[in-house]
C-alpha cells in the first residue's frame, strides 16, 4: 500500500485517498515527508526564491484549485509512471 503524506488543511484529499485505500498521514513536519511515496501540499508554502533545498524524494503534487478527484487522478499519474 502507498503511503501519502497529506498537509493538514486539505482534508477533502485526505479522506478521498483514505476511501481508495491510500495509507494517509497528515504531514506536520519536514520529518513527516520522510516515509512517504508523494506528498500533497497547498502550495501557500511554495518556495518564492526557487531555491530546491527539498527534504524528501518523493513526489509533490500542489493541489492548489485541484478538487480531489483531479489530485486523485494525477497521484495515479505519478505512482504508475514511477513503476
Amino acid at each position: 500500500m502507498k503511503k501519502i503524506g497529506v498537509e493538514e488543511s486539505l482534508t477533502n484529499i485526505q479522506d478521498a485517498l483514505t476511501q481508495q485505500g491510500y495509507d494517509v498521514v497528515q504531514l506536520h513536519s519536514e520529518a513527516d515527508a520522510q516515509n512517504v511515496d508523494c506528498c500533497i501540499v497547498t502550495g501557500l508554502n511554495s518556495n518564492m526564491l526557487g531555491i530546491d533545498d527539498t527534504s524528501t524524494k518523493a513526489s509533490v503534487i500542489e493541489a492548489s484549485g485541484l478538487s480531489a478527484d483531479e489530485v486523485l487522478h494525477e497521484l495515479e499519474q505519478k505512482l504508475n509512471g514511477a513503476q
